[in-house]
């Protein structure tokens, strides 16, 4: 486990040192099955302006902190069932004929472009409440302590 800069858009090999990252990462292992024989490992080492030793000794308390939090924070999103619940609402619609024709390969691009013609079909944008989520995992992010 390890994080980058977003705006690289690569890893620079830095140890995890947000919480609501780790947390959201954890909620997703754990919600597939979790760890099983696995684990964490940092791959990360000393390659920015921290060079002495007792640097790395700090990263990995740190680190191995913000994942201890990141896991707390998962456990209390999945008790709750609030980002689970707004994820199943969303994509409800693929557990309809449409949508199970779809996931099986049984509609083309053509073959939705001619339904949604011939139907009149006119989809509207819906709202996938990213502020309100945001801010369900913040509240259970700041709890931590």
């Amino acid at each position: 486990m390890n994080r980058g800069d977003p705006q690289n858009g690569w890893d620079t090999d830095q140890f995890p040192n947000s919480t609501e990252e780790m947390t959201l990462a954890l909620y997703t292992i754990l919600r597939a099955g979790g760890l099983t024989t696995g684990g964490c490992n940092f791959d990360a080492k000393l390659r920015r302006q921290s060079v002495a030793d007792d640097d790395l000794f700090h990263a990995h308390v740190g680190g191995i902190d913000t994942l201890a939090r990141g896991l707390l924070g998962a456990a209390r999103l999945i008790e709750d069932g609030t980002l689970a619940a707004h994820l199943a609402q969303r994509y409800a619609g693929w557990d309809g004929p449409l949508g199970r024709a779809i996931l099986a390969g049984e509609q083309d691009l053509d073959g939705l472009a001619n339904l949604v013609a011939s139907r009149g079909i006119e989809p509207r944008p819906v709202s996938g409440r990213q502020e309100m989520l945001e801010n369900v995992v913040a509240r259970v992010t700041t709890r931590l302590t």
